[in-house]
């Protein structure tokens, strides 16, 4: 009987360790993190976990491949963004000059007990010039400057907002209802900036896509399910 139970109870203390490794994400994944600048460069992108605002929780970023990743976060609801953790791919190329500039994304995201947005951050070469690209939010966020116009560019309909955060312009899309999949044209939005008189033609640097979390109490899973960035 003795030995029968400690079989038993070694038999489920195994199941406990192999339940825990698979509902886990980074354990089985190619790559994961939990430092709070911990990277990752892999097929032309970078993994940033970036964890940088004041007042932030553990956070661990993975990756089974350069398009598919995620991130556990727990960061406290006390207001003010923690981190962004995001996939990027640099550009290089005045706006004149590009010749695609786009990105698909399929996001699976909390919808409660959170704040956050999932966007794209399009940068400036100088990194004079941030454009965001709200495609989802959540809980009490809300873009920086004041609201411009409405309009319907690179395959979705946007409020846009813009202002200054002391380092450089933002504008703001903010798309007029939450989505976690689709295809965006970025090259669409750089021209229409440009054809607006907002910037000349800059140099597209960075293009990124993450997770703008300012809460989510408990720890949350944020999974990017695939996303590609083509720029030619």
């Amino acid at each position: 009987m003795l030995r029968s139970a400690r079989l038993s109870l070694g038999a489920a203390l195994l199941a406990l360790v192999l339940v825990g490794l698979v509902s886990t994400p980074a354990q089985a994944a190619v790559w994961y993190s939990t430092d709070r600048w911990g990277t990752w460069s892999n097929g032309g992108y970078t993994l940033y976990n970036n964890v940088w605002g004041s007042g932030y929780g553990p956070q661990t970023i993975w990756a089974n491949s350069a398009t598919n990743w995620g991130v556990w976060a727990n960061h406290p609801n006390t207001g003010g963004i923690k981190a962004y953790p995001n996939s990027t791919k640099w550009s290089g190329k005045k706006v004149s000059a590009l010749g695609t500039l786009s990105s698909s994304f399929n996001l699976t995201v909390p919808t409660s007990g959170v704040a956050f947005t999932s966007a794209y951050d399009v940068w400036s070469s100088d990194n004079a010039h941030e454009i965001m690209l709200w495609m989802n939010k959540y809980g009490a966020v809300g873009p920086l400057g004041t609201l411009q116009t409405s309009v319907s560019v690179g395959g979705h309909s946007w409020n846009v907002y813009r202002g200054s955060n002391g380092s450089n312009q933002v504008y703001s899309f903010v798309r007029t209802s939450n989505t976690s999949s689709g295809t965006v044209d970025i090259k669409a939005i750089c021209t229409w900036i440009k054809n607006r008189g907002w910037f000349g033609d800059v140099t597209i640097g960075n293009v990124q896509f993450g997770y703008e979390i300012t809460s989510s109490s408990g720890g949350k899973d944020f999974v990017t399910n695939n996303l590609t960035i083509t720029a030619t």
